[in-house]
């Protein structure tokens, strides 16, 4: 009974706290906001109550029997009450409760209908070491828009964030094995907020900070917030691969195969993607903020484009920077990732002078994989069985008509080719009425008559026909 009313005065004081930095929390969110500061807050935990934790992806039941890793640092939260047979406890670690919580002892299989696992095996609590910082599955943040996402470089805390660890509550971070520090601008934990690198270092050191903290890799707050209003570039080439590492670990460390001909790869991604991407050069005028809300505004709330995810960041390209913009089809892909480039383009154009856009490039994936489009390989299958048959029946008439030339039933005779006419001169025409065809050539006119202001294509071969019946005017003008 001492231990838990101790807890709950713990946890009075707490609240008490909490109520009385109401101001500070306020204050706070407007220095962010001013600051365009952003926060990554932690996912995971280690409590006794996540069904996640256990090997059997359920919380422990009555007469059940509970095994934690021996050789493994842990602190776990339990919040509610049970009623185990046996309980192997690790060499270092702590139980939290909180107010109501408790634990009793039970015969084995007590509960019968959840023990899954057979009468008498144990409930393992899987590896609190499991967690790493570099993991971009881990992390959440809270003012990402409806519609947007972030790539995966971003999913990790840069070095302008605030990280928030939720307020009494039991976690483990695997610090590395990134050699490079790791730079954020704040880190919350435990109900306190470290700023400097000196601060953080004590806890770190303490007690409490090894239960939650642990790795190779090391942790500098201090950061400057991003005050540039274009925002601000987020991963390092360097970073990259550790974060790709760990987002990949479950995957054997292999992309998922995509699902288009010719994926785009986004920077800052670890893995090729169907979509767009439109890349923008710009001015210092121009706002991402403004950006990402005449996005929202005025393309994803319509109808056409409801189905699209869009990330919008700064990135370094070569020797400078530019925003990034990219397009992905949460469902069946239907070509809207494409279309809103091209029209994100035209956008740029209409109106890149006031948003401070320079220029605007679109790179897509192609067409789908999967389907039946009679581009696909449907399509190339009845061409190529088309072609096939076209082929068949030529050489089978070509056959045929060889044959019949052979029996003498077809023949065939050659026409002399006619004598060409004199050179440079048309061959002329036989009048049908008086059967007489005369040809005479006129003579050059000259250049000179022209002027030299005019450019004139000159006919060196004109001809005309003389009317029989009118033979005698024609000799006596000429």
């Amino acid at each position: 009974m001492g231990p838990r009313s101790k807890v709950q005065h713990l946890r009075l004081e707490s609240f008490g706290c909490e109520m009385g930095a109401l101001g500070q929390v306020l204050l706070w969110l407007q220095l962010c906001a001013l600051t365009r500061a952003a926060y990554k807050l932690w996912v995971p935990n280690t409590y006794f109550d996540t069904a996640s934790n256990w090997s059997q992806n359920r919380t422990p039941c009555a007469g059940d029997a509970v095994r934690f890793p021996a050789d493994k640092m842990v602190s776990v939260l339990v919040r509610d009450s049970y009623a185990i047979s046996d309980m192997l406890l690790p060499l270092d670690g702590e139980f939290v409760l909180a107010p109501g919580a408790s634990f009793s002892a039970a015969e084995v299989g007590s509960d019968p209908a959840c023990n899954p696992g057979g009468k008498g095996t144990p409930l393992l609590f899987r590896n609190p070491d499991r967690f790493s910082w570099l993991d971009p599955h881990l992390w959440s943040s809270a003012t990402q828009a409806p519609g947007f996402f972030s790539v995966d470089a971003e999913r990790v805390p840069c070095s302008y964030d605030d990280v928030l660890f939720p307020r009494d509550a039991s976690f483990r971070v695997a610090l590395g094995p990134d050699p490079n520090p790791v730079h954020v601008r704040s880190v919350s934990a435990m109900g306190q907020t470290f700023t400097s690198d000196k601060d953080l270092m004590a806890f770190l050191a303490s007690r409490e900070g090894r239960l939650r903290f642990h790795g190779p890799g090391a942790l500098r707050v201090g950061s400057q917030a991003c005050t540039d209003a274009s925002g601000c570039v987020c991963s390092s080439a360097e970073t990259l691969p550790w974060i790709c590492a760990s987002l990949l670990q479950p995957l054997g460390g292999r992309c998922p195969q995509t699902t288009c001909h010719n994926p785009v790869q986004p920077q800052g991604q670890c893995c090729e993607l169907c979509g767009a991407i439109v890349s923008l050069t710009h001015d210092p005028t121009f706002d991402l903020e403004q950006y990402r809300v005449r996005l929202l505004d005025l393309f994803l709330k319509q109808p056409q484009y409801q189905g699209l995810q869009v990330a919008v960041s700064k990135v370094l390209h070569d020797t400078h920077t530019e925003i990034q913009v990219v397009l992905v089809e949460t469902g069946p892909e239907t070509g809207a990732a494409g279309q809103l480039g091209h029209a994100l383009l035209q956008d740029a154009v209409a109106q890149g002078g006031s948003l401070g856009i320079l220029s605007a490039t679109l790179r897509q994936s192609g067409r789908p994989t999967t389907g039946g489009s009679p581009l696909g390989q449907g399509g190339s299958r009845a061409w190529l069985a088309g072609s096939v048959a076209a082929v068949v029946l030529l050489a089978l008439l070509g056959t045929a008509l060889l044959l019949l030339h052979r029996s003498g039933r077809l023949r065939w005779t050659r026409h002399e080719v006619a004598e060409p006419s004199s050179a440079g001169l048309p061959m002329g025409f036989r009048n049908p009425l008086f059967d007489v065809m005369v040809f005479k050539q006129q003579p050059q006119p000259s250049v000179e008559q022209l002027g030299s202001a005019q450019k004139v294509d000159i006919d060196t071969n004109f001809s005309y026909f003389v009317n029989p019946l009118f033979a005698g005017e024609a000799e006596a003008e000429a």
